[in-house]
C-alpha cells in the first residue's frame, strides 16, 4: 500500500485519531505565528486541524499531496483567507522566498525524506521568516531498536518513527529559537526555527 492510498483511506478517521491528541500542542505552536499580517504556508495541512486555531489576519496556503485530506480542510477555513493547493512537501510548487512563515505540523516524519521537506521550507521562507515544527522525532544517539525496526512499515502506512530532527535539519539555513517537549515524554517536539 502506498502512502497516498493509505492517507486516502485514513482521511475519514484521521480527525478522530489525531485531533484530541494534538490539539494543545498545535495551539501552542501556532501561538508563534507572526503578529502582523503575513503569508503563511501550512505544509501538510491534511484535514485542516490547524485551521480553527489560526488568526484571520494572515493569508494562508494549505498544501497537501492527498486530495481527500485537502478537501476536508476546506470547511474548516471559513473566515480565513485560505487557498488549498495539492502538491508535494518535498518539492513545493512555490517560488523562493514566498512566505513569512511555514507551519510543519506532523509532516517532517510523514514524508519519505524529512530533510527535503525542511530544505524546501527554508527555500520558500523569506529571510527572517519562521518555521513552526511539531512532530515525533527520535532523540539523537538513542538506539530505539523497536522504533527503527517498525519504521519502514509505519512509514508506508502513516508516519516514520525513526526521524532524527538534528540529522534532517543539518546544514540548513535555520537557527533554532526554541525546542521543547510537546507530548508523550518528549517523543513529540515543538521546534521554532528562524530562516537565517
Amino acid at each position: 500500500m502506498s502512502l497516498a492510498s493509505s492517507y486516502t483511506r485514513l482521511a475519514p478517521l484521521y480527525d478522530t485519531v489525531v485531533a484530541a491528541a494534538s490539539r494543545g500542542a498545535r495551539r501552542d505552536s501556532l501561538a508563534h505565528l507572526p503578529r502582523t499580517p503575513a503569508d503563511v504556508l501550512l505544509t501538510g495541512v491534511g484535514t485542516g486541524l490547524d485551521l480553527p486555531f489560526l488568526p484571520p489576519d494572515h493569508r494562508y496556503t494549505g498544501l497537501d499531496f492527498n486530495a481527500a485530506m485537502l478537501a476536508r480542510s476546506l470547511p474548516r477555513a471559513s473566515g480565513l483567507d485560505y487557498t488549498a493547493v495539492r502538491g508535494d512537501a518535498m518539492r513545493l510548487p512555490f517560488a523562493d522566498a514566498s512566505f513569512d512563515c511555514v507551519v510543519l505540523h506532523l509532516i517532517v516524519a510523514v514524508v519519505p525524506d524529512g530533510a527535503a521537506c525542511l530544505r524546501e521550507a527554508a527555500r520558500v521562507l523569506r529571510p527572517g521568516g519562521a518555521a513552526l515544527v511539531l512532530d515525533k522525532f527520535l532523540s539523537r544517539n538513542r538506539p530505539a531498536p523497536l522504533r527503527r525496526l517498525l519504521s519502514p512499515l509505519a512509514g508506508r502506512i502513516a508516519t516514520r518513527l525513526d526521524v532524527v530532527f538534528e540529522e534532517a535539519a543539518a546544514s540548513l539555513p535555520f537557527a533554532v529559537v526554541s525546542d521543547q517537549a510537546a507530548a508523550f515524554g518528549g517523543w513529540f517536539r515543538q521546534i521554532r526555527l528562524l530562516r537565517t
